[in-house]
């Protein structure tokens, strides 16, 4: 669907793992006896949950944001070769009600508009819209706009109230690795962590706090395919004019419906894990 602004992946059960031979169980067994099991490592590094913690007091203290996306994801092609596509994203935010984004894509531009009261998607070339009344605080807008349509960014677990409570309501696992020098211009802590059954990769400015990476991929998914976010000009608290989150020349546009564009598959008839599209979100 034209309106949809970002990919996610169909999650598929793994197949079933063979069983080790009863040899193997053998072994196994002898060596436990034999020594005693290793004590388990902790599942979140307190490094770890500090730097994404930082991050996060960073993001959220700021009552307006702007910055870049670039989403490079994988697609299975029909040959079924992973194919790389793009997107860019220009968002605007003011807290607690209001979101621009204005996306480029290898397949159809869009824009998304939130002013607190109407959420509007904008497909430019085709001159379409699809305009809904929308719930006053911009969680609960990402939200609806998710359950009904399909509408999904990929940084959306950081521009919400508190990002790092959406993350850890399903973190299972979080560790520090280390800094590297080349990311963003700038020195960055880099951390992994599961969050909703996505392992994810972050480079996160040491001095600035603010996310300049994202490596994810789905663990559910059989081909694990990849996705990469560069996040950069990053700007914390800038003016930002009051028409920033209307647009009279979408709300003139030619209208649709406001509405998931496979109805079979949404939330709605099958909940989806919280925070995380369960479905592919086509561009075009």
């Amino acid at each position: 669907m034209l309106l949809l602004l970002a990919l996610g992946v169909v999650l598929v059960a793994p197949s079933a793992q063979a069983k080790p031979a009863t040899a193997k169980k053998k072994v196994k067994a002898a060596a436990a006896e034999a020594s005693p099991a290793p004590e388990a490592a902790p599942s979140l590094e307190p490094k770890a949950i500090e730097v994404l913690k930082a991050a996060s007091n960073r993001l959220a203290a700021a009552r307006t944001l702007k910055f870049n996306a670039v989403h490079f994801y994988e697609s299975s092609s029909r040959h079924g070769h992973p194919l790389a596509f793009t997107t860019k994203s220009e968002v605007t935010l003011q807290r607690p009600d209001k979101l621009r984004v204005i996306m480029s894509a290898d397949g159809p531009a869009s824009e998304f508009y939130y002013d607190g009261k109407k959420m509007m998607a904008y497909a430019p070339a085709e001159n379409l819209v699809a305009v809904a009344d929308a719930p006053g605080t911009l969680d609960a807008a990402l939200e609806q706009a998710y359950n009904s349509a399909a509408i999904y960014f990929p940084f959306a677990d950081w521009i919400v109230t508190d990002p790092y409570k959406e993350m850890s309501d399903g973190m299972k696992l979080a560790y520090y690795i280390g800094q590297s020098k080349v990311i963003g211009g700038t020195t960055t802590d880099m951390v992994a962590y599961i969050d909703h059954g996505v392992f994810i990769q972050a480079w996160i400015g040491a001095d600035d706090k603010l996310p300049r990476l994202l490596h994810a991929t789905y663990l559910e998914d059989p081909e694990r395919l990849r996705h990469t976010l560069v996040l950069s000009d990053w700007q914390l608290d800038p003016a930002v004019p009051a028409d920033s989150f209307t647009s009279a020349k979408a709300a003139s546009a030619n209208p649709m419906p406001f509405a998931h564009p496979h109805p079979e598959s949404s939330p709605a008839a099958e909940p989806a894990a919280k925070g995380k599209p369960s479905k592919p979100h086509q561009t075009n």
